[in-house]
């Protein structure tokens, strides 16, 4: 029997994205709350506010959007927390949309329940930072899952990529260094996204402007490349 799917998980809906799912038109969908408190967060209104759309409502979207969007994006706060999720992108998928996931990765048995049905195409993993400042940045205490969800990632097919939010006064240049060498030490190859800080945008902590001088080297490696993103 199917799920009901009437709980209001859904802070917000993007209609349209050509930036956010590689090679594909997508909309947004934005997941209220989050099992981090990331200092540097730029959606503290989705991170600490409530749900305001239900998942009907979202496939309702969704069902006059076939034929002109590729995908579906999961965003949020943390759309892997959430109840449902799992019927939820069922019926996505089932409407013929690709589904990419933004993660923190504290869900790997979400996760790994999600690559094993098939249900998602494209998995962004958040890499905060090494155990000895992902606490303080993220005010938790998750990295040995954010751990579990990478090696899962690494030893299935679906396609991901690993990015990281830099910002001078969380992570220095010596650590930004040592955590491209934790890439390598597990084996990944290939891009390894870096948005930096955006100055003077609303975050879930205050905090100083951070020095973009960390753009003009090259921290790339024989396997690794560093791509910085705007």
């Amino acid at each position: 029997m199917r799920k009901p799917l009437s709980a209001k998980a859904i802070y917000s809906i993007t209609p349209f994205t050509l930036l956010d799912y590689p090679d594909k038109t997508a909309c947004i969908i934005w997941f209220a709350g989050c099992n981090m408190k990331c200092l540097y967060c730029y959606n503290p209104d989705i991170v600490l506010g409530k749900g305001k759309i239900d998942f009907e409502s979202v496939l309702s979207f969704l069902r006059l959007r076939k034929g002109l969007l590729d995908g579906v994006v999961l965003s949020g706060g943390e759309c892997t927390m959430h109840k449902n999720i799992i019927p939820f992108i069922t019926e996505i998928k089932a409407l013929g949309f690709t589904v990419k996931i933004d993660t923190n990765g504290s869900k790997p048995l979400v996760l790994k329940n999600l690559i094993e049905e098939k249900l998602i195409d494209y998995v962004a993993l958040d890499f905060k930072s090494l155990p000895e400042t992902f606490e303080h940045i993220t005010q938790s205490n998750l990295f040995s899952v954010f751990e579990q969800s990478f090696s899962l990632l690494m030893d299935f097919d679906v396609p991901f990529e690993i990015r990281t939010t830099f910002h001078s006064g969380l992570i220095s240049e010596s650590a930004f260094i040592k955590m491209i060498a934790y890439l390598e030490s597990k084996s990944f190859e290939g891009n390894y996204y870096v948005q930096h800080f955006m100055n003077n945008v609303p975050t879930l902590s205050a905090l100083e402007d951070s020095d973009k001088q960390i753009r003009q080297k090259d921290y790339s490696s024989s396997k690794i490349k560093v791509v910085f993103r705007e």
